[in-house]
């Protein structure tokens, strides 16, 4: 009697396309970009189908790739190695620097917020200086 193995790789399972978008992901959005212009340069079909499919799955306006990859790199390093000093280490290093990322995240919304009131106070400055004559009509 002998024993049904998987002799295949999981890597392998997947198709050329599943381990190109997983690598491309891997790589960040700029990845995904390049790809984009070599397909454009060696022909523009190719080019043009990358973009659609870079629109469909939101890769081309969202986070998604860094998203992804961090979250896939996160699930793959919460695996002990054995060593306890190393990962202590490990999670402590990874807990401070999802701190900073919220921290910074925080950050530049609000960055964005005080930047739109000062745009919104400067178009009312400006509304407020123009003669009210203007707006009836005759």
């Amino acid at each position: 009697m002998t024993m049904m193995s998987d002799p295949i790789p999981a890597t392998s399972r997947q198709g050329w396309f599943s381990r190109g978008e997983a690598w491309l992901d891997s790589k960040g959005k700029g990845a995904w970009i390049a790809a984009m212009v070599l397909g454009f340069v060696f022909f523009w079909p190719i080019g043009l189908a990358l973009l659609f499919y870079m629109i469909w799955s939101k890769r081309m306006f969202g986070k998604s790739c860094t998203r992804t990859s961090w979250k896939q790199n996160r699930m793959t390093m919460s695996s002990s190695t054995g060593n306890s000093a190393f990962d202590a280490y490990r999670a402590e290093t990874l807990r401070r620097l999802e701190e900073e990322q919220t921290n910074f995240e925080a950050f530049l919304e609000r960055l964005r917020e005080a930047k739109d009131k000062a745009e919104f106070d400067q178009f009312m400055d400006e509304r407020a200086r123009k003669p009210h004559g203007d707006d009836e009509s005759a």
